[in-house]
C-alpha cells in the first residue's frame, strides 16, 4: 500500500495540516489569526474553508483561542461546522458563553445531536426558565432522558452515562443478536459489548463483540456471554466510577438503579475526562485557586481566590502574635529574625508534601481505614528522617556562619521538631477532614500552613528564649 492511498484521519500532522497544527497538535497562532482575518473582513467561506479539515477537538480549541468578543463573529462564520461534536468539546465556560447566545429552539437542535450526558452536561448549568425552553423544544425522547439524568446529583454516574447501548435477552442465540444488530437502524452505532439481561432487564453478563463474530449463529447468548461483569450504581459519586474502571482495566460498564435493572452505560472516553478533571480539581483545592480556569470569568476567579487569601491572612495573624510575644526575646538578638523564616518555610513545604501524597492516596483508595496507621507511622518515619537531615545542616551552617553553638542546636532543634509537626499535620488533617465527610483537599493547606508557621516559631523563639540564648 502506498503512501498516498493512506487517509489520514482529521486534525493529524498530514502535510496538509502541517500549517494548521504544530508538533504537539496545536494551533498554530498564524492559522487562527488567518481564521480570525477573514472572519473580521467578512470573508465568510474563506474562513470556513480553513477551519473545516479540522477535527471537532480541534475547532472547539480555535473558540478558545480567540477572544471573547471574537467567538460570536467566529461562530457565525462557520455556523455549519458548529455542531453537538465541537460543543461537546468545548471549554464549559467558552460553551455556556456561546449558548447563551443562541435560542433555545437552538441549543436543543444541538443537544439533540449529542451523547446523552453530553447534552446534560451542556443543559444543567443553564438558567431555570432557559432550561425548561430548551427541554420543551427537544424531541420527546431526547427531553425523557434529559430531565431523567437532571434528577440525579451532580458528578454522579447517573448525569455520566449514555442511555444508548444494547441489551439483549438472555435466551437469544448468537444468530438472533447478530440479525438484531444488522436491522436496527436506530440502534446506536458506538459500542464495544452488548449486555445481555434478564425478564426484569437487570443485567446477567456481556458479550464482546469479538465474541458475537467468532460463534456460530446456534449458540446461546448465555453460553458465550462473561458472567461477572463490575455494575455501576446510578448515584455512584464519578471519582469513584474512574477508580473502578482503572482498577478492573474496564471499556465499558453498566449502570444500574436502586431495583438492580440496566439503565444506561459509562465509557472509557468519559472516564479519561473524570480523571483528568478530578485531578486537577484536587491539585486546585490544595491551592485555593478555585476551578483554574483560564476561561472562568475574572468575577468567580476572584471570588473563589480571595476567601482563601483572606484565611491565610488570618492564620498569618496566629504567626505574628506568637513573634509579637517573644518581641522581648528578638530584641535582644536579631539573628533571630532572620532565621524565623527558614524555620517556617522549610517546614511549611514539608507538610505540603505529606499533604499532598495523603490526598492522593485518599483520592486513588491506596489509604482507607485497614491501612490507615501503617500511612500514618511511614509519613512520620519519612518525616523523622528530613527532619535530621535538615537540623543536621541547617544547625552546623548556622553555628559556624555566627559562631554560635547554641543557636545552631536551637534552630537545628526547632526545625527537627517543626518538620515531625509538619508531618504529623499534613496526614492528620486530610483524614481528619475526610472522616468527617468533607472533600480532604478543601482547607487542608491553609490548616497545615498555619500548623508549621505558628508551632515553627513557637518552638524556635521558645527554645531560643529557654536555653539562655538571650538571657
Amino acid at each position: 500500500m502506498s503512501e498516498s492511498d493512506i487517509e489520514l484521519p482529521r486534525g493529524t500532522a498530514s502535510t496538509d495540516s502541517e500549517s494548521r497544527l504544530d508538533e504537539d497538535d496545536r494551533l498554530r497562532p498564524e492559522f487562527v489569526r488567518r481564521v480570525m482575518d477573514h472572519v473580521e473582513a467578512g470573508e465568510t467561506d474563506a474562513a470556513r474553508a480553513l477551519v473545516e479539515p479540522l477535527h471537532p477537538a480541534d475547532i472547539a480549541d480555535l473558540f478558545e483561542l480567540v477572544d471573547s468578543d471574537e467567538r460570536r463573529a467566529l461562530a457565525i462564520a462557520i455556523e455549519e461546522l458548529l455542531g453537538g461534536d465541537v460543543l461537546a468539546e468545548m471549554n464549559d465556560h467558552v460553551r455556556d458563553e456561546l449558548i447563551d447566545q443562541f435560542e433555545p429552539h437552538e441549543v436543543a437542535e444541538v443537544a439533540g445531536e449529542m451523547e446523552t450526558d453530553d447534552a446534560v452536561a451542556m443543559i444543567e448549568d443553564m438558567e431555570e426558565d432557559e432550561q425548561r425552553a430548551v427541554l420543551r423544544a427537544l424531541d420527546p425522547d431526547d427531553r425523557a432522558a434529559i430531565e431523567e439524568a437532571l434528577t440525579f446529583p451532580e458528578e454522579s454516574a447517573g448525569r455520566l452515562m449514555q442511555r444508548d447501548l444494547i441489551a439483549v435477552p438472555q435466551h437469544w442465540t448468537i444468530g438472533q443478536v447478530i440479525d438484531y444488530l444488522r436491522a436496527g437502524d436506530d440502534l446506536t452505532t458506538d459500542f464495544w459489548e452488548v449486555f445481555v439481561v434478564d425478564g426484569r432487564h437487570h443485567p446477567v453478563g456481556t458479550c464482546m463483540l469479538s465474541w458475537i463474530l467468532r460463534t456460530p449463529r446456534h449458540v446461546a447468548v448465555a453460553d458465550v456471554m462473561k458472567r461477572e461483569q463490575t455494575l455501576i450504581p446510578v448515584d455512584m459519586d464519578q471519582e469513584e466510577v474512574a477508580l473502578r474502571f482503572q482498577k478492573y482495566a474496564l471499556i465499558s460498564a453498566a449502570v444500574v438503579d436502586g431495583s438492580g435493572r440496566l439503565v444506561g452505560m459509562i465509557t472509557v472516553d468519559d472516564i479519561v475526562h473524570i480523571i483528568q478533571e478530578e485531578a486537577s480539581e484536587d491539585a486546585l483545592l490544595l491551592s485555593g485557586a478555585g476551578e483554574g480556569d483560564i476561561n472562568e470569568p475574572i468575577r468567580e476567579s476572584y471570588k473563589a481566590r480571595v476567601r482563601w487569601l483572606i484565611a491565610n491572612l488570618g492564620t498569618a495573624l496566629i504567626a505574628a502574635s506568637i513573634i509579637g510575644y517573644f518581641e522581648g526575646t528578638i530584641t535582644k538578638m536579631v539573628a533571630l529574625a532572620a532565621l524565623m523564616p527558614i524555620v517556617m518555610g522549610v517546614g511549611g513545604n514539608a507538610g505540603t508534601q505529606t499533604l499532598a501524597v495523603t490526598v492522593r492516596a485518599l483520592a486513588t483508595n491506596q489509604l482507607t481505614q485497614s491501612n490507615t496507621w501503617r500511612a500514618i507511622l511511614r509519613e512520620m518515619r519519612v518525616a523523622v528522617l528530613n527532619g535530621v537531615t535538615i537540623a543536621i545542616l541547617l544547625g552546623v551552617g548556622v553555628g559556624l556562619f555566627f559562631l554560635n553553638p547554641i543557636l545552631g542546636a536551637v534552630i537545628a532543634a526547632a526545625m527537627l521538631t517543626n518538620i515531625l509537626i509538619a508531618g504529623c499535620a499534613g496526614v492528620m488533617m486530610p483524614l481528619a477532614l475526610e472522616r468527617a465527610g468533607a472533600d480532604p483537599a478543601v482547607a487542608s493547606s491553609i490548616f497545615v500552613t498555619m500548623v508549621t508557621d505558628s508551632m515553627g516559631v513557637l518552638v524556635f523563639l521558645g527554645l531560643a528564649t529557654a536555653s539562655g540564648l538571650v538571657g
